[in-house]
């Protein structure tokens, strides 16, 4: 933050007009686009609120263009790594269809799979998954539209079978001693890591019980309106027909997930199954590689044909209607909307910090905290909002934990509990943001729309309430021990 912005900060009411502004635009923009309001006109939102931050900066606070621009390309650039993550898991999904993988991973899936188990067992396996690996992104992207594509052979909702995916990815990614936000909370709290995947349990099972049971119940009592065994059956026939589907083709997004639980980076453990899926469609898949005389490609064809479908996507004409319509999607080009929702989110954000804005709606909150209860609670929500105005989870997390490690050490209260507060609130709620990266991400891979699956993430919004409840009843809050005070303060 610059200098003129320490000396001339931001009124409350200042702060605030941003927030109304770009939660009015995209008001208006879901009401008039719908599910549409995504593919440009909450772009459109977010920059225009981005440049309506930059001249209140530059007309009422006094604050220099440069230093507004400046840190708006620093939050930008912060989005990068989810940028290639995302033009990665594009071309994977495009070269997982063409090989045949997802296809076969759908197919053993509605071969195992019952509707009345259905939603449970996908949390679980996503769950599973997750905490191997560390990542939801990666969980959603491989093993989450094999479910996708499941729970619609099995006649659910996408957005309910979404919301399955998701609770199970976030509960993974939130426990997992693999995971960036696991690791980062911690750190920023002054907390140790296994002290804080300890101490997250006092809120996650709970949660997590909850969320089983409610996907339990609906699984059981919900009658999906396409099942049938006939549906069933034509799905089948539909993907045997158009791939050679063999169980050894799971064996690639296995390796994926040994290379990530082993610890290799999203984004080569990605690229490495995309270059895999490529290899296994050249090898197990050639009535891909057909062309119109009924003759196999030539060689410079079939690359031809692996690089469009790695940009552009799989599509699929076997005349099977559903089967088409659940296996057309994938590739590079498909992330753009959601890269720019990215992209103009973080300016939006980088704005708000530059200002002085959004720190100045966070010390708002601070005013109202009057005991332990009340400063957990706080912390919860002010990283809820920070995922709302700022728009990346990382900054959710830095940005909160800086703002209230004084106060709960103020308090007396052990750094576990800010780590857990910060996971709660910060991890969990990031992916119910349509411009969030991470809930752009979510909806981008699965092909549902945020608000239409966020009534279905149980477990990403109850956790924040279980956590905010047992803050109030003091249940599972560690006071500061002397030795950890000073080590604390050290």
């Amino acid at each position: 933050m610059s200098e003129s912005t320490e000396q001339n900060g931001p009124g409350l009411f200042l702060a605030l007009t941003p927030c109304i502004v770009l939660l009015a635009l995209i008001g208006v923009n879901v009401y008039l686009f719908g599910d549409e309001a995504s593919a440009g006109p909450n772009q459109m939102a977010l920059l225009l609120s981005g440049v309506f931050v930059a001249l209140l900066g530059r007309g009422v606070l006094k604050i220099k263009y440069r230093d507004i621009e400046s840190r708006a390309i620093k939050s930008i650039v912060l989005a990068m790594e989810a940028v290639l993550i995302l033009m990665v898991v594009g071309c994977l999904i495009g070269l997982w269809i063409l090989s045949g993988i997802v296809p076969a991973m759908i197919y053993y899936g509605i071969r195992v799979l019952t509707p009345n188990v259905f939603l449970p067992v996908a949390c679980i396996v996503c769950s599973i998954v997750s905490l191997a690996v560390g990542s939801s992104w990666s969980t959603m992207g491989t093993v989450g539209i094999a479910l996708l594509g499941i729970g619609r052979a099995l006649g659910f909702p996408d957005p309910l079978v979404a919301g399955a995916i998701i609770s199970g990815a976030y509960f993974g990614d939130k426990m997992s001693p693999l995971s960036d936000t696991t690791n980062l909370a911690p750190g920023i709290a002054g907390s140790e890591l296994f002290t804080h995947i300890r101490h997250m349990f006092y809120t996650t099972l709970p949660s997590y019980a909850i969320t089983l049971v409610l996907f339990g119940g609906i699984s059981l009592f919900y009658t999906p309106g396409d099942f049938s065994d006939a549906s069933v059956s034509t799905i089948l026939a539909g993907i045997e027909s158009s791939f050679s589907v063999r169980w050894y083709l799971l064996l690639v997004p296995a390796l994926v997930i040994v290379m990530a639980a082993r610890g290799t980076p999203a984004i080569p453990a990605l690229l490495t199954g995309a270059l895999l899926g490529a290899a296994t469609a050249l090898i197990f898949q050639p009535m891909q590689f057909i062309n119109e005389q009924g003759n196999l490609m030539a060689w410079h064809e079939r690359y031809v044909l692996l690089i469009m479908t790695a940009y552009e996507g799989f599509s699929l004409e076997s005349g099977h209607e559903v089967v088409d319509a659940l296996l057309s999607r994938g590739g590079l080009a498909g992330m753009y909307d959601t890269i720019a929702l990215i992209m103009t989110a973080m300016l939006f954000g980088g704005a708000m910090e530059a200002t002085g804005m959004m720190p100045r709606i966070a010390r708002a909150i601070l005013v109202w905290v009057r005991g332990k209860g009340s400063l957990v609670g706080a912390t919860v929500i002010t990283s809820i909002l920070f995922n709302i105005f700022v728009a990346e989870q990382y900054l959710a997390i830095v940005l909160t934990g800086r703002m209230y490690r004084g106060a709960f050490r103020k308090y007396k209260l052990d750094a576990r509990n800010l780590s857990r507060a910060l996971e709660d609130g910060g991890t969990l709620t990031s992916v119910l943001v349509p411009w969030n990266t991470c809930g752009a991400f979510a909806a981008s891979v699965l092909g549902v729309a945020t608000f239409a699956y966020l009534p279905f993430c149980f477990f990403n919004l109850v956790s924040p309430i279980v956590a905010i409840v047992m803050a109030g009843l003091h249940i599972g809050i560690k006071a500061l021990s002397v030795d950890a005070e000073e080590m604390q303060e050290g």
